[in-house]
C-alpha cells in the first residue's frame, strides 16, 4: 500500500491527525502488547469497537505507515497485522502516558480496553 504524503507546517498538526482518532492510541497500544494480533482478537480486546470502525482505523493506521498487514496464504486465510518501525516508536511513546494518566492523584483505572501491563507497574 502506498503511504500518504502529508505537508506539515507544524509537526504537531501530523501528530494531532493520527493520534486524535477514537481507536488509533488503543490499536497501536493493543497490536504492540501483542507483536502481532488477528482482527478478531483485536476485535475482543477492544471493548466497544465495532468491526467496522477497527477495520477503517486498521486502514487509516496502515495508510500513515504505522502497521503493516500480513496476509498468510494458507487453506484458510489468515491476516496479521503489526507494528512498522513509526508504530513501535509510537508505541514505546505511549507507555509514558499511560503511566502519567495512571499515576495521577485521583486517578482510578477500573476495566480499560487497553490492558497495558505498563498501568500495573506503577501500582
Amino acid at each position: 500500500m502506498k503511504r500518504k504524503s502529508i505537508v506539515l507546517f507544524c509537526p504537531l498538526q501530523g501528530v494531532i491527525d493520527i493520534i486524535s482518532k477514537k481507536w488509533s492510541l488503543l490499536v497501536i497500544n493493543e497490536i504492540g502488547n501483542h507483536k502481532s494480533i488477528r482482527f478478531n482478537e483485536l476485535r475482543r480486546e477492544l471493548i466497544g469497537v465495532t468491526a467496522k470502525s477497527l477495520a477503517n482505523t486498521l486502514n487509516e493506521l496502515q495508510s500513515n505507515g504505522l502497521i503493516n498487514r500480513r496476509d498468510f496464504d494458507e487453506k484458510l486465510p489468515r491476516i496479521e497485522y503489526e507494528l512498522t518501525e513509526d508504530g513501535i516508536k509510537l508505541y514505546r511513546l505511549i507507555i509514558p502516558l499511560l503511566q502519567w494518566a495512571a499515576s495521577r492523584k485521583d486517578a482510578v483505572v477500573t476495566e480499560c480496553s487497553c490492558k497495558s501491563k505498563h498501568i500495573q507497574q506503577i501500582r
